[in-house]
């Protein structure tokens, strides 16, 4: 694996705020507001958004509210500042007002750079544009006598060409004609991306560009970054919202952008292994969670039947019916059902395999049993699953998270002792270390 190059080996939450807001009295007060986020509701990373959540006309004023917001409450903000500033590929003009708004910011006299971790370059193009703007940022640290490199630079992929420009990363990272280790988040911007590939759906909609999101995270993956997801605008959607992050997960992006810290709070917790452990059955449309009832699993839904006919058993999904004899319905019920590890059975399961290879095992089975009901039918379950070394590696990287989110973000620590109790936390947080 890329050795990640910066102390947040994850981010979960991505949050934008306008830096200034026309007809206000204080028209600093969404900054001013998210600068007193804590617990669950501060992200990860918060981005003063000086780019498009910003009227053009005032971006100036904007530049003048991060200053006095930051230099006053960034010592105290839990997360990492990361502004996002204006840029374009194609825009001289724009480049310029950049340069100068990123020297405003990081002056030291102005008393902001000292609370703020890097900033978000959008609109971003080819390899040639990516290192434009790490040269700015080489400047600005040259201009005040900061370490070359020493302030993070995240981009937007908003265009084919950054999309491409990922790929060349490998070849240009690491010359000395730049400080492109900077770089630290790579953020989709699907809405940009949209418009630059000139993509149409019928219902005018905004298409899901898996291919980018897979793309991203293999850029960033590859290059020891971090990927993100784009916004996911449709604020009231929590649910569309979840299944997003849960496709993005699977894809290794376990960062998405948030605009409300509602959704910080559901962005935060997402990657995050539950509290408790469930089972799922697959009713050949959707997985349906099964009702715990203690020592049995309750099926509840109307997709799935089941009765006994005689020495064999009559299963049926949506319109297929199977006639099974007890065997072949072990096995087909096993086919159809998942259990869903809670943090406790995670870390249990990484102990008792730490305790085996430490004796000397080099992999061991590992059984979950349950009984499933259908329709007043019991029936016994049990599997046994096999640990070696890349079991325990794979299991980990959800605990590794955790354990950077509690090395990082102690405003949580409250919130997730009483999401895992207090045991189950002292020992993830030891779980292979």
């Amino acid at each position: 694996m890329t050795e990640r190059r910066h102390d947040r080996k994850f981010v979960r939450t991505f949050f934008t705020s306008p830096t200034a807001l026309e007809g206000e009295d204080d028209s600093a007060k969404m900054i001013r507001s998210a600068s007193g986020l804590r617990g669950m509701q501060a992200p990860d990373v918060w981005v003063p958004d000086n780019e498009d959540a910003t009227a053009p006309s005032m971006r100036d004023e904007g530049v003048e509210n991060i200053i006095e917001v930051v230099s006053e409450n960034g010592a105290d903000f839990p997360g990492e500042i990361h502004p996002r500033v204006v840029w374009h590929r194609d825009s001289p003009e724009t480049r310029y007002q950049c340069l100068q708004h990123l020297l405003d910011l990081a002056d030291p006299a102005n008393g902001a750079i000292e609370h703020i971790d890097g900033f978000v370059i959008p609109e971003v193009g080819d390899i040639d544009d990516w290192k434009k703007a790490d040269e700015f940022l080489t400047i600005v640290e040259n201009e005040y006598g900061f370490e070359e490199g020493s302030i993070a630079m995240s981009v937007i992929i908003e265009a084919g060409e950054s999309e491409l420009a990922m790929g060349k990363l490998r070849d240009e990272m690491g010359k000395a004609t730049n400080n492109l280790e900077r770089l630290f988040l790579f953020v989709d911007g699907e809405v940009d991306y949209t418009k630059d590939m000139r993509a149409i759906t019928p219902a005018g909609d905004l298409p899901p560009w898996p291919e980018l999101r897979h793309n991203t995270s293999r850029g960033a993956s590859a290059n020891g970054c971090i990927a993100v997801d784009g916004p996911y605008d449709d604020i009231r959607d929590v649910e569309g919202y979840r299944e997003r992050m849960t496709e993005n997960q699977a894809k290794g992006m376990l960062g998405i952008w948030s605009l409300t810290p509602g959704q910080v709070v559901e962005a935060n917790t997402s990657p995050l292994p539950p509290e408790e452990g469930s089972w799922l059955l697959d009713d050949g449309s959707d997985q349906v969670e099964l009702t715990d009832e203690g020592d049995v699993q309750v099926y509840e839904g109307d997709r799935v039947s089941l009765e006994e006919s005689g020495d064999e058993y009559v299963l049926r999904t949506g319109g297929d019916e199977q006639h099974l004899d007890e065997d072949d319905l072990h096995e087909e019920l096993l086919n159809m059902v998942q259990y869903v590890p809670s943090m406790d059975d995670i870390v249990d399961s990484m102990e008792e395999f730490e305790e085996a290879r430490d004796a000397g095992t080099g992999a061991i089975a590992m059984e979950r049993a349950t009984t499933i009901e259908i329709d007043g039918v019991e029936v016994d379950l049990s599997t046994d699953r096999m640990w070696d070394e890349a079991t325990y590696q794979a299991a980990m990287t959800p605990v590794t998270l955790f354990q950077d989110v509690y090395e990082h973000r102690p405003d949580q620590h409250d919130d997730l002792a009483e999401m895992y109790g207090e045991d189950v936390v002292e020992r993830a947080v030891e779980v292979g270390t």
